[in-house]
């Protein structure tokens, strides 16, 4: 699983229409960059440390797989972008069409030759402050161990900072949190576990997974399908159906719905496609009492990969068990799919091809992919 910081920015502008040079910053970082989770209010502060016209400023909270240098090349190209050139000349700050610094980098330490985190003027400067304070920050000032109100308090900037009218919109601010329960489905090495996390995170749900590594069958399935299918997909259903039913049987006060990286419906599939005949019918009658007790999804979201693509997956992650999976089971299973998502009322499905995407590594492929969630939920409501 990448590694997921959550990292926060300061974003000012001081030429030409700020509101929109800071807008149009926001949303490149949005939809390219990270998540962006929180925004401040927008400051409007004199110019710090030259003379020059007043700035707009404010501070943002966002998810990104990028490590510091990485972040601080991309921000940068944001910026040209946006028509900003040097950042001083001859030593001395000049107006710009908008400067995107590194805040915080959760509570990472960093410092090389380009790049020091946290930032070392966040405690001298008011104009950050004043925003940073509007944002939910989950850690002290790595090095000085104060909060951010703690800082504004004892900062002794003595600049004027006024909170403006003017808001920051995001054009592309998906919303899930007027549904309850989306299960987010998929072969083996489609991304679902991945993207169930990833969407965990950035929309404060309640995340429910599989718990597959605790399955001690599991490895032995592989060596010996024969021998240990029936016992496998019995374990599975057993956790599954419990795991489902405790996971939404207590509501979360601090989470806004709840998503899971699979649904029972699930044990169905893989059942049909690893027991014979006997073992089916048994296993049907057990399924069927589990089934009828255990709250539906309000949407299903299917992630399609190729057979290719699922076989890299499975390679890269490494699990020594997974290693002999052959082709032709993982197509079984796709078509088992395709079958089962033909029987469910379509206004509550959604099936994504993810064959040519990469939300992990591509965030606007992962941007995509929550649009068009965003929109079937819209759909739903």
């Amino acid at each position: 699983m990448q590694n997921y910081h959550k990292v926060v920015l300061a974003l000012g502008s001081n030429l030409g229409d700020k509101r929109k040079y800071l807008n149009d910053a926001v949303n490149s970082i949005h939809n390219t960059v990270g998540f962006v989770t929180e925004i401040s209010s927008v400051y409007e502060t004199p110019a710090w440390g030259f003379e020059s016209f007043p700035f707009y400023n404010i501070c943002i909270s966002i998810h990104t797989h990028l490590e510091p240098q990485q972040l601080l090349a991309v921000l940068k190209d944001i910026e040209q972008n946006l028509g900003r050139t040097s950042k001083s000349e001859s030593g001395i700050y000049t107006a710009r069409t908008v400067d995107i610094d590194i805040i915080y980098f959760a509570e990472t330490i960093f410092k090389n030759d380009i790049l020091t985190i946290p930032h070392p003027q966040i405690q001298n400067r008011k104009f950050v402050l004043a925003p940073l304070n509007d944002l939910t920050i989950e850690w002290k000032h790595p090095i000085l161990n104060k909060t951010t109100k703690e800082l504004l308090l004892s900062c002794e900037d003595t600049s004027v900072i006024n909170k403006t009218a003017e808001k920051i919109v995001l054009n592309n601010n998906l919303d899930f949190s007027h549904i309850n329960f989306i299960a987010i489905e998929g072969n083996i090495g489609a991304g679902k576990t991945t993207l169930t996390n990833k969407i965990s995170k950035d929309f404060t749900a309640k995340p429910i997974l599989e718990r597959f590594a605790d399955n001690p069958f599991l490895p032995k399935f592989y060596e010996d399908q024969g021998r240990y299918a029936f016992p496998l997909e019995m374990s599975f259903l057993a956790d599954r159906y419990s795991q489902l039913n405790e996971g939404l049987g207590q509501y979360d006060l601090f989470n806004d719905f709840v998503i899971a990286d699979y649904y029972i419906y699930k044990s169905l599939i893989f059942a049909q496609v690893t027991l014979d005949t006997d073992e089916v019918v048994l296993y049907r009658t057990i399924f069927d009492v589990m089934y009828k007790e255990t709250t539906k999804p309000d949407l299903y979201v299917y992630l399609y990969q190729s057979t290719e693509n699922l076989l890299s997956n499975i390679q890269k992650r490494g699990r020594s068990y997974e290693e002999k999976i052959p082709a032709t089971y993982l197509n079984d299973i796709n078509n088992s799919y395709s079958e089962f998502i033909k029987t469910l009322s379509q206004d509550h499905v959604l099936v994504i091809d993810v064959t040519e995407k990469d939300f992990v590594e591509n965030h606007s492929d992962y941007m995509d992919i929550g649009s068009k969630i965003d929109k079937k939920i819209k759909q739903v409501r």
